[in-house]
């Protein structure tokens, strides 16, 4: 009797799983897209780099509604709004990279590396099933040595640190992206919303960060 409970709890956990998979999958792809709409309009509008800047800030305060609303009906709305100005922030980056000798060569460059990285790393914690919440402590460490050694790059402006920046920002949200789907395949985020934004982001910097890359080994040739 006991055996047949637990059996009925495990298949009723296992199919919440795969419904909270499901739901993330769809709406980072939605998301993803709408990002890649919105970015499409701010290069066609030629915004300047400081309204990117204010989107990106507005943006950062509505990251944090999205968490507060994701239980509710109207965190779909938020993640839309946080993630339409996201894409909106990249038009002046992109405007400037398509204004370039190989330039979009480069973003797509950066788009294929991007998908490659994140498919390639979702279908091996997919696969494998490995508990990767231990690489939680270490990746905070990681963000926040990275985030100090931007901020200090902003007065120094060196190449070589600019590069050793963007790899670590890869290597660092690359792990969150186990680190996110572990945490979805072994029951510890069960809202389809948060674990879309975690997931949303890494995305974001990877591509952001690998096109910065791309820019400055671009420019050394």
């Amino acid at each position: 009797m006991e055996s047949n409970i637990s059996l009925q709890g495990s298949k009723s956990s296992a199919i919440e799983i795969n419904k909270v998979l499901k739901n993330t999958y769809m709406l980072l792809s939605m998301t993803l897209a709408f990002s890649a709409v919105t970015a499409a309009i701010s290069m066609a509008m030629n915004l300047p780099r400081g309204a990117a800047l204010i989107m990106t800030l507005v943006a950062f305060g509505l990251m944090f509604v999205v968490n507060k609303k994701a239980d509710s009906a109207s965190g779909i709305f938020w993640i839309f709004a946080f993630t339409g100005l996201m894409g909106a922030s990249l038009g002046p980056m992109l405007s400037h990279y398509a204004s370039i000798p190989g330039g979009p060569a480069m973003i797509m460059q950066a788009l294929g590396g991007t998908a490659l990285i994140f498919f390639a790393l979702s279908g091996y914690a997919l696969t494998s099933k490995k508990d990767f919440s231990f690489m939680g402590g270490f990746l905070m460490v990681g963000l926040i040595v990275a985030v100090v050694a931007m901020i200090a790059n902003m007065f120094f402006q060196i190449p070589a640190l600019s590069l050793a920046i963007s790899a670590a920002i890869i290597m660092v949200m690359s792990g969150l992206i186990l680190f996110d789907t572990s945490r979805i395949i072994h029951g510890g985020e069960t809202n389809y919303i948060r674990a879309t934004i975690s997931l949303y982001l890494s995305v974001y910097n990877i591509f952001v960060h690998l096109l910065s890359m791309l820019g400055i080994l671009g420019s050394d040739d």
